[in-house]
């Protein structure tokens, strides 16, 4: 039996439309029709404010704003503010030409500025663009490359990209359409990748995305989605049939992609190999990866598995270089986004103060280099190494602590010692409550009574046990001593407290009120 035949997007949408004339008169169409003018330029129903969006940037104000936050990649900072500012400067310029002619603003050429990033993992990538994004206050939009096929029938359509960059932008079209597109993994979907059968995940991905980083206009609502498309119709009907914009121009919109291109070395360097002039003077073998990396040529990435016209639209080409030992340091160091100031806020909102001292991100950060995950290795070697202190010291009597070499070389040792010194400081503090508790009766009620040693300890343990604060534990125990000591007022006698009236108060003060009134002074109280 044959698959039934899913309907194009035409048929879709007649369909659609023959439903929604039926449900409320034949006065309703359903159109995602891009009117233009007669020149061919598009007609847009919206205008954008004159303050929308503001970009007086300079290249190096950029810079070092991402100084503060990724450490190394200087160069790769310096290539991405320069085409940051080169694009954001065309943006104003577009738009200042739009007010005077529309026309004019449609016909001016612009190369658009488009980036391929090319590193290791963890080494920066996705934290410099989504900080040149914050610091310009666009809408950014991140997804993988292997995500995507040529028409969404296997993995997501690429228009979703656009697409989220509107729900980034809460639906406003005017500011999605300037947004910055992160792609990572690119180097997934390159041709020589799968070489035989059909390419679903390579050669067909390129070219959608090429339509994308030229020019083209996305539909607000995928054509393949009914719900999308009823829900079209439905605020159509509300807003008494003016036209709504439906589709979103990719012009102004920068794409940026990246990917770790492990295989591409192997392309770069079978051409050296091959060539005799060039590189008599620093063999390619004594390159690093980033040295490599910089050497690469358009026809490498041909080579490589990626199309001519793909490639071309990526004209500014940033290699990240692998993070070194003394690099993990000094991110953990003087970062703003330091995993460092996770960890402290993480055990702050347990009230308690860590520090971390240089020797411990030293030793940190080279646990961290044999992770071979760049910056993301910091993560994996502080959560495995402190996350038992977070389980075990909120709660201990813990308020403060180092994270020193011996911590990092010894933590279970480190925990044990801590514990102990925690379990001190929680029963003399407990032991300080349970003693202010009893003056403060004896002050209120007349009455004295006080705690003797083995009653504090066995405070200490019920409260530990049950997990409650000792003054509520006290009041709790003794709620009732205020009524059943009134015959004992001024008397000048002294209730003392033992383990006993702690597992049985109201048996204790019986007891106790028993052998007071009957004249015999019980062993705990002054003759």
């Amino acid at each position: 039996m044959s698959e039934p035949k899913f309907p194009t997007p035409e048929e879709l949408q007649q369909k659609i439309s023959e439903f929604m004339k039926t449900q409320f008169g034949g006065n309703v169409s359903v159109s995602t029709h891009v009117a233009t003018e007669p020149d061919g330029a598009p007609t847009y129903d919206f205008e954008m404010d004159d303050d929308f969006f503001e970009f007086d940037y300079l290249p190096r104000d950029i810079k070092a704003y991402l100084d503060r936050f990724v450490i190394k990649q200087d160069e790769a900072k310096k290539v991405l503010s320069i085409a940051v500012c080169d694009h954001y400067n065309n943006v104003n310029y577009m738009h200042r030409l739009k007010k005077e002619s529309a026309q004019k603003a449609y016909e001016t050429e612009y190369a658009k500025q488009n980036v391929i990033l090319i590193g290791p993992t963890g080494v920066g990538k996705t934290y410099l663009i989504k900080h040149i994004a914050d610091l310009i206050g666009v809408p950014f939009a991140k997804a993988d490359a292997t995500k995507f096929s040529e028409t969404g029938y296997v993995g997501g359509d690429v228009d979703d990209l656009v697409r989220e960059l509107l729900r980034q932008a809460d639906g406003d079209i005017a500011i999605a359409q300037y947004g910055i597109i992160y792609i990572d993994e690119i180097d997934k979907i390159a041709a020589m990748q799968n070489p035989t059968g059909r390419d679903v995940s390579g050669r067909g991905v390129q070219t959608a995305l090429l339509k994308l980083m030229e020019e083209t206009d996305v539909p607000v609502r995928n054509p393949m989605d009914l719900q999308g498309q009823l829900q079209a119709a439905l605020e159509f009907q509300k807003s008494g049939g003016r036209p709504q914009p439906q589709t979103i121009n990719t012009r102004h919109i920068l794409f940026i992609v990246s990917g770790a291109f492990d295989k591409l070395k192997g392309v770069i360097l079978q051409r050296v190999k091959q060539s005799r002039i060039g590189f008599a003077a620093e063999p390619a073998g004594s390159l690093d990866d980033a040295g490599l990396f910089r050497r690469a040529t358009t026809r490498d990435f041909i080579d490589f598995g990626f199309e001519p016209e793909f490639i071309g639209r990526l004209p500014v080409r940033v290699v990240c270089e692998e993070l070194n030992v003394a690099d993990l340091f000094e991110i953990m160091k003087r970062s703003e986004g330091s995993i460092i100031r996770q960890y402290e806020r993480a055990f702050q909102a347990y009230g308690i103060e860590v520090a971390f001292e240089d020797e411990a991100l030293r030793r940190i950060a080279q646990l961290a280099a044999e992770e071979k995950t760049g910056a993301r290795g910091l993560l994996t070697v502080c959560e495995r190494i402190l996350r038992q202190f977070k389980y075990e010291l909120p709660g201990s009597g813990v308020t403060r602590f180092n994270v020193d070499a011996d911590l990092i070389e010894q933590p279970d040792a480190t925990l044990q010692k801590l514990l102990a010194l925690g379990h001190a400081e929680k029963t003399k503090a407990h032991a300080a409550v349970a003693r202010d508790f009893a003056r403060q009766f004896t002050e209120k009620h007349d009455v004295r009574i006080k705690f003797s040693d083995d009653a504090i300890a066995r405070l200490v343990a019920v409260a530990d046990s049950e997990n409650v604060e000792m003054l509520d534990l006290c009041e709790r125990l003794f709620k009732d001593y205020e009524f059943g000591l009134k015959l004992a007022r001024g008397s000048g006698k002294t209730l003392i407290l033992t383990a006993d009236a702690i597992d049985s108060p109201d048996k204790f003060l019986s007891d106790w009120l028993v052998k007071t009134f009957r004249g015999t002074p019980p062993e705990d109280t002054p003759a």
